[in-house]
């Protein structure tokens, strides 16, 4: 018996002792995993370039994947979740990826740390001494400047947002909301200190924030009231002569702000024209005429060449509708009580630009590529200082290896006497100023642009004259243009990674932006010779 309840109680000790061991493992498994920083990227080239600096000390997502266009992207209910609890979030530029101004605005973290790459490649042509000023700017409390002790619906509120002190920083966001009990609402399109905004039927409220170089929120303003009085409980008499000649003047002088006013008619004013929308954003104008109106009617079209559609359910002075992609023209109608056309605003033109003709592929230039590791390096330095050595070990040995591939170009192309390349899609920009090489695009940037058949004759006329071999398009888009001009002209097709995201070949032979980019070098030399 004695023997046995000490084997009984051994067992049970070497039992306990290796649940304790699982147990302390797994807890020390977690732990880890709870201690890798957490970065969420935007696209390809941004998920490669934060995993070479992080290593193991990070997870990283990627919220745009290989079948979606990182241009035109819109963030789900998930993805704003996961950079919620995320501590970096790294992005190329707001003229490649435009949808994470509406993202951030979004986002409830306070913690978030956020990089654009692409913008601290720019920022590092500026000077030490610009630099090193902007880096100790502080900033202090917000003022709202120029608040009109009322207003009357169709005036335009023109606000300025001041801090003492400042003078570098000039990133700001507007917000509004109807009352303390609504949510604020940011003004599309509005990023300087001065503010032009309609005022409508009802009062409403402003603020102002002001963000810092990694779209930080340094300071914000108190909210103030844009009050409305309309003076309707006056009589018509005393509202002319006592406010008619001050709301003319203040008319006149909003309608006179950089454009917010325009005049499109002989006796209509058209109010809170922006100068320029976003796909997506909304549209709010109003019609100011001093005729007699009882109801208006509002009509829209494409372009000249499309019909005038109207819209049925807006009878007021005031339009609101939605910036579609490639714009929209708008024309206001004027009616009286018989139905009979009194005043025309004429056609309206909403300017619908998605920064599209601005070339974005800066991460196709491995020289400054290494400027946007170097920009997630000193991130993840700053939100992770114990990994300091492991962060900056790594972006080394990328940049090192990136160091080489401009080399490899450099090499390739060195001494040929054509240096003409044709591709389809205008994407390569960043390569041909590079390397002295000359890009001809038989197309713009935008991919969902098809050029006209007399550009596609003109390309064919340069093919000829430059005695171009390849036409070349871009891995994972749809080659037939490429193919028509080959077919016409006698030539071959190849490709050309953009490398907005991985081909499926590279990722199953685990290779990456390296490997790719030295797969365009070769496919450039059947041009460059």
């Amino acid at each position: 018996m004695k023997y046995k309840w000490l084997r009984s109680a051994m067992l049970t000790l070497v039992a306990g002792t290796a649940l304790t061991a699982c147990s302390t493992g797994e807890t020390e498994k977690n732990s880890a995993e709870e201690d890798k920083v957490s970065i969420v990227t935007s696209f390809y080239p941004m998920y490669e370039f934060a995993s070479q600096v992080a290593g193991d000390r990070a997870d990283i997502t990627m919220m745009v994947g290989g079948g979606d266009d990182p241009h035109h992207y819109e963030p789900s209910a998930k993805d704003v979740a996961t950079v919620n609890e995320a501590d970096l979030f790294v992005y190329s530029s707001p003229e490649m990826e435009f949808w994470t101004e509406s993202l951030f605005e979004t986002v409830e973290n306070d913690d978030l740390k956020i990089v654009s790459a692409a913008e601290g490649v720019n920022q590092s042509a500026h000077s030490e001494e610009d630099h090193d000023h902007t880096e100790g700017e502080s900033a202090g409390e917000v003022k709202i400047a120029s608040v009109a002790e009322h207003y009357h619906s169709g005036d335009m509120a023109e606000l300025t947002a001041k801090v003492e002190g400042n003078t570098t920083l000039d990133h700001w966001h507007w917000y509004t909301r109807s009352d303390e009990s609504a949510d604020w609402e940011a003004v599309p399109n509005e990023f300087g200190s001065e503010l032009s905004y309609l005022v409508l039927d009802e009062n409403f409220e402003v603020k102002a924030e002001l963000y810092g170089e990694d779209h930080e929120v340094l300071t914000e303003s108190e909210p103030v009231t844009i009050t409305v009085d309309n003076h309707e409980d006056e009589g018509e008499e005393a509202h002319d002569h006592e406010s008619e000649e001050a709301h003319d003047h203040e008319s006149e002088e909003a309608h006179d702000q950089e454009g917010e006013a325009t005049e499109t008619g002989e006796d209509v004013v058209v109010a809170g024209l922006a100068g320029h929308y976003h796909t997506g954003d909304a549209v709010t104008i109003m019609a100011e005429t001093e005729a007699e109106v009882s109801e208006w009617q509002w009509s829209t079209r494409k372009s000249d060449e499309t019909e005038w559609s109207v819209i049925s359910d807006q009878t007021t002075e005031q339009f609101t509708g939605e910036a579609v992609s490639g714009g929209l023209e708008i024309q206001g109608v004027g009616l009286d009580a018989e139905g009979n056309e009194v005043v025309n605003t004429g056609t309206i033109e909403i300017i619908v630009d998605d920064h599209e003709n601005e070339d974005p592929h800066s991460w196709l230039d491995p020289v400054l590529v290494q400027e946007q590791v170097d920009a997630i390096r000193d991130a993840l330095i700053e939100i992770d200082p114990e990994g300091e050595e492991v962060y900056t070990a790594n972006a080394a040995d990328f940049n090192e290896r990136l160091q080489g591939l401009d080399q490899e170009f450099q090499e390739a192309f060195e001494g040929a006497e054509n240096r003409v390349f044709v591709v389809q899609h205008q994407a390569f920009g960043y390569i041909a100023e590079r390397y002295d090489l000359e890009q001809i695009a038989v197309g713009g940037l935008s991919t969902e642009v098809e050029p006209s058949p007399s550009r596609i004759a003109e390309i064919g006329t340069l093919v000829e004259e430059y005695e171009v071999p390849v036409i070349y398009y871009q891995q994972g888009s749809d080659s037939s243009i490429a193919q028509t001009i080959a077919s016409e002209t006698g030539t071959e097709t190849a490709v050309l990674h953009d490398l907005e995201s991985l081909s499926e070949e590279l990722q199953s032979e685990n290779l990456g932006y390296i490997e790719a980019m030295e797969q365009n070098i070769e496919a450039l030399k059947l041009s460059i010779k």
